[in-house]
């Protein structure tokens, strides 16, 4: 059975390029434009394997949604791939220490993409 990916950004032109890539690599891929749309997402379907999460959002960011994913006994052991501009000295660390599985930043390596999401 292949992946399905949930991709949560508020930029379309991210989730468009992100869905472009893992579509032709044979991945399932379901889009969500804010933390909490994707949150309920994750609770309605069974079936994500993966969420790659945009960190900077408006209203709700990647931290605080992680904590909730992270908090719900239902979705907690789903793995979060941060998905991130921010690409300053100890982001990384924060994002992992935050809750998140792995650490891309963006413009996404799409090689680098495909080795983490083949650990998950």
């Amino acid at each position: 059975m292949r992946k399905t990916i949930l991709i949560i950004d508020d930029d379309n032109r991210n989730i468009f390029a992100l869905s472009a890539v893992l579509k032709a690599k044979q991945f399932h891929c379901l889009t969500a434009t804010s933390a909490p749309e994707g949150i309920e997402l994750l609770r309605s379907n069974k079936y994500i394997t993966v969420v790659l999460m945009d960190i900077m959002m408006p209203d709700m960011d990647g931290y605080e949604a992680i904590k909730i994913i992270r908090s719900d006994a239902a979705i907690a052991a789903i793995p979060v791939i941060a998905v991130t501009a921010r690409a300053m000295q100890g982001d990384e660390a924060k994002v992992l220490n935050g809750g998140a599985d792995a650490y891309i930043s963006k413009p996404v390596d799409v090689d680098k993409l495909l080795k983490v999401l083949s650990q998950f």
